[in-house]
């Protein structure tokens, strides 16, 4: 039997299961190094792809940048002064919104817009909102459109009453912002008739006072023209007649007492408002209250 040479012979491990296990780690280790390198390789390659001038990505991106880049100078363009000075075109041209109604055309006759223009209010001080408004609706409810509610005729004529300062109020709203009459005529009285004139009103109601010369009808017309000009002033039927009687003269009192056959507060509001229209109906000359007398004139005076 031959034996084997001296320098081939393995040397004795005395601890032969820890170099196992030592062993088993470092395989494990270079195996996961393995895995490491392979992925960076993967990751590489895929970015190259992308590099490469016949990726669809880069083709993509390529065609999104010229628009970034549009976008970002119409953000960064100049705004120069005679961007802010251009005139610009309004969208609504007028402050009353087109009413919708469910016809096809609104024609209003020629007559109607002459009538129109024969009551026109300026805005001036002397003049009666009340009034206006009310003759207004009066020709307005003249006409009859079918599919057409009386609101959106009033809409769509309000601005043709108005001329001067009144008209240039009207459009001092904002386009279409006025939808509805009520709103309308809120904006008209609040503009024309203020708290102001409602107290100035009201003062000439409560003060008012039969003239020298003034006949029972003149004096019970003009007290009832107070109240029209005032509409707001919010007193009762019994009171509005108490004001108008305590301002009579005495010898017209003691004519409507007379014509009672007492006293004419002892009354109700109704009837003493018929017995006052029944006298003031009668002959004017009787229900004046004249002070001279006529006396024969001289020869030397005729």
């Amino acid at each position: 039997m031959h034996r084997s040479p001296t320098d081939n012979l393995v040397p004795l491990d005395l601890e032969i299961e820890a170099t196992l296990r030592r062993n088993k780690a470092e395989r494990r280790r270079k195996l996961l190094q393995d895995s490491i390198v392979a992925s960076i390789l993967e990751e590489e390659t895929h970015f190259s792809d992308l590099l490469s001038p016949d990726s669809p990505s880069l083709r993509e991106s390529a065609t999104q940048l010229p628009k970034t880049a549009s976008m970002a100078d119409e953000q960064h363009r100049r705004i120069t002064l005679e961007d802010y000075s251009s005139s610009s075109i309004p969208q609504f041209f007028t402050s009353i919104a087109r009413p919708k109604v469910q016809a096809h055309n609104i024609n209003y006759p020629h007559s109607l817009i002459h009538l129109k223009y024969g009551n026109l209010f300026q805005g001036l001080p002397n003049e009666d909102p009340y009034a206006h408004l009310a003759m207004f609706i009066k020709i307005c409810n003249t006409v009859k459109i079918s599919g057409v509610p009386d609101e959106a005729i009033r809409l769509s004529l309000f601005s043709f009453s108005l001329v001067g300062k009144a008209k240039r109020w009207l459009h001092s709203f904002k386009g279409n912002s006025m939808k509805t009459w009520d709103e309308v005529v809120e904006k008209f009285l609040k503009k024309y008739f203020p708290e102001s004139k409602t107290a100035e009103g009201k003062a000439a109601i409560s003060s008012f006072h039969q003239f020298h010369d003034e006949s029972l009808s003149e004096a019970f017309e003009r007290f009832r023209g107070l109240l029209r000009r005032t509409t707001t002033h919010r007193f009762s039927k019994p009171i509005q007649l108490n004001m108008f009687i305590d301002g009579l003269r005495p010898q017209t009192k003691q004519l409507l007492d007379a014509s009672t056959g007492g006293k004419i507060k002892l009354k109700t509001p109704e009837e003493a408002t018929k017995l006052i229209k029944n006298i003031s109906a009668s002959d004017h000359a009787i229900l004046r209250d004249r002070t001279h007398q006529i006396t024969k004139k001289s020869l030397l005076e005729l």
